[in-house]
């Protein structure tokens, strides 16, 4: 018996034997269709080749390609568990033709691998067709000898394939097996047609036409071929069961459900241990692809899903969360085929243990209200909306989780009271926002944020994905549309672009719709909306178009290289520095990196090559930078370093990276940095490229500021100063080498001539030299010697008063200087004379003379200036008069 993973490999393989080329399952977030919520058959990677707007080296492809059905318009939620065909994830198996080979050979191919490769008996098979298609029920004929009988004309849309209401259409053909009589059922186009006795396994799309608004349709130019077969289909087929959940990969899961809690697999809780089985497989592989649980968007239906599969697992007994540890049975069964399970297996089993112990310390209270209010509900009634959305808004039950519980009760939901419910809380929110100091012409952010939800982050995982343009905004109000040249803010549905946070600037990019394109220099964010700053440079960007972004990669990764950085930074510090250093802030931009931490004074530059070497080290390391999901108090168990002020929700990212010498795998006690943190950041510390210190300055009162460049941006700081170094040994005719040395020589010549410059300039201006100083005066008794010198500067002036002391033996001095356009003024009084003269009279005098004001010192020397040192005669007459009036 062929397990799934076998049937699988068959499939690709025999189309890879057949010119295809084998490409691997695109992620379950659709990155080239924004009108989806999650992928949800094998040909969404593939929409652009079909229309023409993409092409690639192939015009051949196979894909199993894992799908998800669990919100929007295709949503099989309700039914999973209870019937024998409904998840909500499988695998469609499909094969594509790009404008290469049409209808003859994707039969023929269907037929050959359906009855030879997997021996299925001819004489079951039997195909539906469009009721006008008589080119492929002729095919049908020739290539596998089928009957009228067994070609069934279907006149509804059930065999017409529209990629929308316009776009490229066609004919299809399924293709289906029949079980036998023995179950009740009859062929597709009857009025049995919904029994289980006819099955479909595959379809195969004919894209032939295009259809246009007014309703006309013609032939395409490229006709292509897009086929769906489900592997749990085909898989129960092939393995004898007409149940998807007996098939190999599914019975191992429902098995390790079993043991899990102690539960027989066959026996009541059945029901129970089918949905756990398909819910794992679902919410393990969204987030493997980046989607996290939250109340919004695809993380709330990923929460949906989790919290239906937790409250089957209590039903079941479980006291303990369960969820977490069936993925390694998982990862058994399909990580060969998916290694992406693998990778993020730790991260899965984490949040999963997350969510369960949150959720199960509610559900017991949750339950008991729900049973208080179905005791008290009339025979038939439905449970009140209000009771339904406090099991909602304060126990975290989604609403089609209580419809599941009444479901087995054979209750319902006042639905309508839960809405009138919701638009209560939603007033009430509103009423309070509008008082919590956001500015007016912010409440446009509100509106639509009400109106149309958050802004999908993508960008976790891609820099390119499509969205839906939701508004436009300019001027503080919505427009429909806006041309070249105009400035605006784009909101779509879901975005690739990181909205500035956490410091971490916001993306810069592009966006481009079928009549504009866009330029966007910046992304904010505001009410849970992504504003994308953008001037629109070609044609005009409309509102409701679909669009693409695209990230500015080059600038996104110095960014991420500078964030990373920063991290390590923080740890760098903290062993350098002590436990005191805390994160103040800090800038992550294209350029450069700031970083902001508690500390009373200057780094030395011991201890900035300390942490540059140390960061240095670790990018060199090029460990891998990992991602988990806890609560914040979990997170900081762990060591984890949080930013001082920041508001962190229920759940946190905490981004680990670099490894401590000689540790092993794993986080505790292992990690270089763990921090909380919700920004993008390198895979590797490698990327980083290399990490370079500038300095650090005052921030503000015990905070310092670190900044640094990383990547090319320091290697071109490096290139430069060693540039500057080689021009330095040119002018100095010295190697690099000994460059340092040479520039100590010439400091050190350079300081013994300017002390003997300024000995010879105090010799010229005492006299010596040859030259006659000046004589003392007698006044009032006292020995005055004064002078006006030039060729000195003010602060030469102490010492030369001092020499002058010196020579008159008991008296005052006054020099005068001439410092360039300014003056300078300078008194002394010798030691037996300060009792009676001070030095500042002297020199306040003589300041006010020269045009200057005030003057201090001590009684022995003081100084002071002017303004106009032509007065220095002036000046010496007013020292003076001041001695002569003693």
């Amino acid at each position: 018996m062929p397990s799934l993973n076998d049937i699988r490999s068959t499939f690709l393989e025999f189309y890879r034997r057949n010119g295809h080329r084998v490409v691997d399952s695109s992620p379950l977030v659709p990155r080239n269709d924004p009108t989806l919520m999650f992928a949800n058959s094998g040909m969404v990677q593939f929409k652009n080749l079909f229309t023409g707007a993409e092409t690639r080296d192939y015009a051949r492809a196979t894909t199993a390609q894992k799908c998800v059905r669990a919100g929007g318009k295709h949503n099989d939620l309700d039914n999973v568990g209870y019937t024998a065909r409904h998840h909500t994830f499988f695998e469609m198996l499909g094969n594509f033709s790009f404008g290469d080979y049409f209808k003859d050979d994707a039969i023929a191919f269907a037929w050959e691998l359906l009855t030879r490769d997997f021996g299925i008996d001819a004489k079951k098979l039997l195909v539906t067709v469009y009721h006008t298609d008589d080119e492929a029920a002729g095919i049908w004929k020739k290539v596998a000898g089928l009957s009228d009988d067994r070609i069934i004309r279907i006149p509804t849309d059930d065999n017409f394939w529209r990629m929308g209401p316009t776009g490229p259409c066609g004919p299809c053909t399924e293709i289906f097996y029949d079980h036998g009589d023995q179950i009740w059922g009859g062929p597709p186009g009857s009025a049995d047609e919904d029994g289980d006795r006819f099955i479909e396994i595959w379809n195969l799309v004919f894209m032939q036409n295009e259809q246009f608004a007014d309703g006309t349709m013609v032939p395409l130019p490229k006709q292509s071929i897009d086929t769906g077969m489900g592997l749990e289909r085909i898989g129960a087929l092939l393995q004898g069961k007409h149940d998807n959940y007996d098939t190999d990969l599914m019975r191992s899961l429902i098995e390790a459900s079993a043991h899990a809690t102690s539960a027989d697999p066959d026996g009541p809780g059945k029901v129970h241990h089918r949905v756990i089985a398909d819910h794992l497989r679902s919410t393990s592989f969204l987030i493997a692809d980046g989607v996290m649980p939250s109340n919004e968007g695809r993380g709330y239906v990923l929460r949906r899903i989790m919290r239906r599969a937790m409250r089957h697992a209590h039903m079941l007994g479980a006291q303990d969360p369960v969820m977490y540890r069936l993925v390694p049975a998982l990862v058994r069964q399909m990580g060969a085929a998916y290694p992406e399970l693998g990778r993020a297996q730790a991260l899965i089993e984490e949040t999963l243990k997350l969510e369960e112990t949150r959720f199960k310390q509610t559900l017991d209270r949750g339950l008991r209200l729900l049973d208080d209010e179905v005791s008290r509900l009339p025979e038939g009634g439905a449970l009140p909306g209000a009771a339904a959305f406090k099991l909602y808004d304060t126990f975290g039950f989604p609403l089609d989780l209580t419809q599941d519980a009444l479901r087995e009760k054979g209750l319902s939901v006042d639905t309508a009271g839960f809405d009138a419910a919701m638009a209560e809380q939603k007033a009430k929110a509103r009423a309070s926002w509008a008082g919590s100091g956001e500015t007016r012409d912010a409440a446009i952010w509100f509106d639509l944020a009400e109106l149309h939800g958050p802004t999908e982050f993508l960008g976790y995982d891609t820099e390119t994905a499509e969205g839906q343009v939701l508004a436009l905004v300019q001027g503080g109000a919505e427009v429909p549309a806006a041309a070249e040249s105009a400035e605006i803010q784009i909101i779509v549905n879901q975005s690739p672009f990181y909205a500035e946070s956490g410091g971490q600037v916001g993306d810069a990019g592009w966006l481009r719709t079928e009549t504009g394109q866009a330029a966007i220099t910046e992304t904010r964010k505001s009410a849970g909306l992504f504003l994308h700053m953008a001037r629109v440079t070609e044609g005009e960007i409309r509102s409701g178009q679909p669009a693409k972004l695209e990230v500015d990669h080059a600038r996104r990764a110095a960014i991420e290289a500078n964030h990373s950085a920063t991290h390590l930074v923080n740890e760098a510090l903290r062993r350098a520095l002590g436990d005191h250093v805390a994160q103040r802030g800090s800038l992550n931009a294209p350029d450069r990196l700031r970083f902001d931490f508690s500390h009373s004074k200057a780094l030395t530059q011991a201890e900035l090559a300390q942490v540059e070497a140390e960061v240095n080290s670790l990018i060199r390391q090029n460990s891998a930078v990992e991602t988990r999901i806890m609560t914040p108090d979990d997170a900081r168990a762990l060591g984890a370093q949080a930013l001082f002020g920041e508001k962190y929700g229920d759940e946190v990212r905490v981004v680990s990276m670099g490894r401590l010498a000689g540790s092993g795998k794993g986080i505790e006690g292992t990690t270089y940095s763990l921090e909380l943190c919700g920004g993008t950041h390198v895979s590797r510390l490698g990327e980083i490229g290399a990490f370079v210190v500038l300095g650090d300055s005052a921030s503000a009162a015990s905070v310092r500021r670190l900044e640094a460049l990383t990547g090319q941006a320091a290697l071109d700081h490096l290139n430069t100063q060693g540039a500057r170094l080689a021009e330095i040994g040119a002018l100095l005719k010295a190697p690099s080498g000994e460059v340092v040395e040479r520039v100590k020589a010439l400091v050190d010549e350079r300081r013994a001539l300017t002390n003997e410059l300024a000995q010879l300039r105090r010799e010229l201006a005492m006299g010596g030299g040859g030259a006659a100083g000046p004589a003392a005066k007698d006044i009032n008794g006292i020995s005055f010697l004064a002078q006006s010198v030039s060729g000195v500067s003010g602060k030469d002036l102490p010492a030369l008063v001092d020499e002058m002391k010196a020579r008159v033996g008991s008296g005052a001095v006054l020099l005068v200087a001439d410092t360039g356009g300014k003056a300078a003024v300078a008194a002394g009084v010798t030691a037996d004379l300060t009792a009676r003269i001070s030095a500042v009279d002297l020199v306040r005098a003589a300041a006010e003379a020269l045009g200057g004001k005030g003057g201090g010192g001590r009684p022995d020397m003081a100084q002071a200036g002017g303004a106009d040192p032509s007065k220095a005669a002036e000046a010496i007459a007013a020292a003076e008069a001041v001695l002569a009036q003693l």
